[in-house]
């Protein structure tokens, strides 16, 4: 057995997680002024951001069509491999997932396992890393998908947005008509239903930005109190360096039993919530999945219970 991981653009994996572990990337579309950009290829993260600020025509998203998926599973398919991982952002904020799923109804030289992560930016990179971290340890198939599983359902997040035009504009806020009339009013305070249809929602309003912090820090801390497993933090921001600063500070000090790291929204994602947005997703520490030698555990002894805001 011979398994392959392939995620998208959203995941925002640095060229070195991939190259560690095993990764292939396929970039997402951007439609902007009727020209196709790919996410992190011929547009970059900083330029992205500078573009928005000034653009007078905003930009939009596709998903890798079916012919650009097959022409993955062609190269999985001549490099030898039996298995091929798909971990896609969200479905329930692109259609790259079905499209996978229509790709593995079909291919019959090579077997496809589509993961919906049902998140997208760290949260889908989590999700990539361990399946690539369990494929060099030489686990199977049944295995990985198991833990893939598990991990999604531990699997939180929450964000601010200085304000909800741009998720109002590009359809992706699932409840955008309960906030018409406030947007310019409130910090929203957004997460998505990553153990159901990974949708984006407001789950709450403040009336300033330090309250909507301080909103999500209690909601984080309850959250992860008494949980039988070690939990890991992304922090992660839309080309805003200084709030994520703060916010990793902060939190490095406040939570010396969680693992912390950083990462971006780019592009693709930055096309829905705009540049300033700072957010944070947290789950079971990927690590955990494995013993003191290194080796992945059985699937008996992993069985995290389901996050329930």
């Amino acid at each position: 057995m011979k398994i392959g991981v392939l995620t998208d653009s959203s995941a925002y994996l640095t060229p070195q997680q991939c190259a560690d572990n095993g990764i292939k990337v396929i970039p997402i579309p951007i439609i902007w002024n009727k020209q196709v950009y790919h996410d992190m290829v011929n547009i970059g993260f900083h330029e992205f951001y500078e573009k928005l600020a000034t653009a007078s025509t905003l930009p939009s998203t596709s998903q890798p069509s079916i012919g650009d998926i097959q022409k993955y599973v062609d190269s999985y398919v001549e490099a030898g491999y039996t298995d091929l991982i798909i971990v896609t952002i969200s479905s329930g904020l692109s259609g790259f997932y079905e499209n996978v799923l229509s790709i593995a109804k079909t291919e019959k030289r090579i077997n496809i396992h589509p993961f919906d992560s049902k998140i997208t930016c760290a949260g889908q990179a989590n999700a990539a890393l361990l399946a690539g971290k369990l494929v060099k340890k030489g686990a199977d198939i049944d295995l990985i998908m198991h833990d893939l599983e598990d991990l999604r359902n531990t699997t939180d997040v929450r964000f601010v947005v200085d304000n909800l035009q741009h998720l109002k504009r590009t359809g992706r806020l699932s409840n955008a008509a309960s906030f018409v009339g406030s947007l310019l009013r409130i910090t929203p305070i957004l997460s998505m239903d990553v153990q159901d249809k990974g949708k984006i929602s407001a789950i709450s309003k403040e009336r300033k930005y330090q309250r909507a912090y301080n909103r999500i820090q209690q909601d984080f801390t309850k959250l992860i109190t008494d949980l039988p497993y070690p939990v890991q933090l992304t922090i992660f921001h839309a080309d805003d360096i200084e709030r994520e600063t703060a916010w990793l500070e902060d939190y490095e000090e406040k939570f010396p039993q969680v693992e912390i790291n950083s990462s971006i929204i780019g592009p693709v994602v930055g096309t829905h919530v705009g540049q300033h947005t700072i957010a944070m997703i947290w789950s079971r520490n990927i690590n955990s999945y494995f013993d003191q030698d290194g080796q992945p555990l059985p699937a008996s002894e992993i069985h995290s219970p389901i996050v329930e805001d």
